[in-house]
Order: structure tokens, then C-alpha cells, then sequence
């Protein structure tokens, strides 16, 4: 006997629903909606498709492919936002501004908008993008959960050295209310962590979770 977390049916069933280049174009402010963020290739389409067992979205070699705000269904009233990649991404730079623009005006004013998962590489963590996204969150009353990504890159005495060594620098310059987790894809390590916290923000823990045999 096994607990199932409720959101894992959602998330195995989920499906592409659009892309939007500004706010106006994104679906209708209701429900619950969590948004991956990350530095270019921290690794963020790849935890969105291991957590969707799926590939909904995109990964390249090459940093900043997201360049829309791309929505994935779960059910009638919650979903998934891929949100463009920052960085090093060779763009030109009206298009940096431009996704800077947009990317601030959802932040800042959707409703249904419930919490962000920050992917950081856990080789560099705490970029200067990765610092005002926390800046953002605490600023904003914004639930954050990190996922310390590509953490099979590292010895597993090392992964946890540096996740304890980056829990303290946020709790001392952010508090208390940021949670943090090992995550890898191709090992699909912290999944399960992962999970829970979308369900807990997506409303879906109360509801209990099914008995799988």
C-alpha cells in the first residue's frame, strides 16, 4: 500500500495549451497556475518534463529557447507556466527587454499566479537573476520553492553540502519562508519533494491522497 500524491494523475495527463508573448495573450486569470523560472539552461524544461513524465517542454543545448510565456493544462483549473529563460542567452537585446517587460507584468498582476518554482544549477547557484527573483518573491508576499537542479553532476556529499550552504544564505538574507530541494532529471532524484509542494499550493493536498496498491 502506497500513498499517491493527487497531483501526479494531473501532472502524467497534462497537455500544451498556448504560448503568449504578452500578458493580454495568456488564459483566463483563474484557477491556480505555479511558473518554472530559471537562468538559461539551469535546467528548467527538462524538471518540467520529468515532473509531467512528458515532453512538453523544450530543451536545447543552447540557452534562452523559451523565449514565451508557454502554459500547460493539468485540469479545467490549474496549470503549468514555462517562463522565458535569463542569462547569457545570445538574443538581441530588444528581445531581452521585451521578455523583461511581459515577464514582470505577469509576475506582478496574475491572480491565479500560486507560487514559483526557481530552478538554480546547483554548480552555480545565487546568479544575480536567481537573487532578484528572490528579491521578488519576498517583496511580493510570492510562495518560492528551488530546485537545486542537476544535482547528479555532484557527489551526493557535495549536493548536500552546497544545498545546506545555500538554505543558510537564503534564510539569513530572505527568511524562513523559501524552501529548497536536491532535484535531477535524468536520475529523477526529488521528485516526490517536488510534488508535494505543487499540491499544496494548487489546493489539491486537502482533498486526500488516494490509496494505490
Amino acid at each position: 500500500m502506497q500513498l499517491k500524491n493527487p497531483i501526479l494523475g494531473l501532472c502524467q495527463q497534462s497537455t500544451f495549451m498556448l504560448s503568449a508573448a504578452k500578458v493580454d495573450q495568456c488564459p483566463d486569470d483563474e484557477g491556480f497556475e505555479v511558473a518554472f523560472a530559471g537562468r538559461s539552461n539551469a535546467g528548467k524544461s527538462s524538471a518540467l518534463n520529468t515532473l509531467t513524465h512528458a515532453s512538453l517542454a523544450r530543451t536545447s543545448k543552447t540557452p534562452g529557447r523559451t523565449q514565451l510565456l508557454n502554459f500547460f493544462k493539468l485540469d479545467d483549473d490549474r496549470r503549468l507556466v514555462d517562463l522565458p529563460g535569463y542569462g547569457y542567452a545570445k538574443v538581441p537585446i530588444p528581445l531581452k527587454l521585451h521578455w523583461q517587460r511581459h515577464l514582470e507584468a505577469y509576475l506582478g498582476g496574475r491572480e491565479s499566479l500560486k507560487g514559483l518554482i526557481l530552478m538554480m544549477d546547483i554548480r552555480h547557484p545565487m546568479t544575480d537573476f536567481d537573487l532578484l527573483m528572490l528579491d521578488w518573491a519576498v517583496a511580493s508576499d510570492m510562495p518560492m520553492h528551488i530546485l537545486l537542479t542537476k544535482a547528479d553532476k555532484l557527489t551526493y556529499g557535495a549536493a548536500k553540502n552546497t544545498l545546506l550552504k545555500v538554505q543558510s544564505e537564503i534564510r539569513k538574507g530572505w527568511g524562513d519562508a523559501i524552501t529548497i530541494q536536491l532535484f535531477s532529471a535524468p536520475k529523477r532524484m526529488g521528485l516526490e519533494d517536488a510534488y508535494t509542494v505543487l499540491a499544496g499550493w494548487m489546493e489539491l493536498a486537502d482533498k486526500g491522497a488516494e490509496i494505490a496498491e
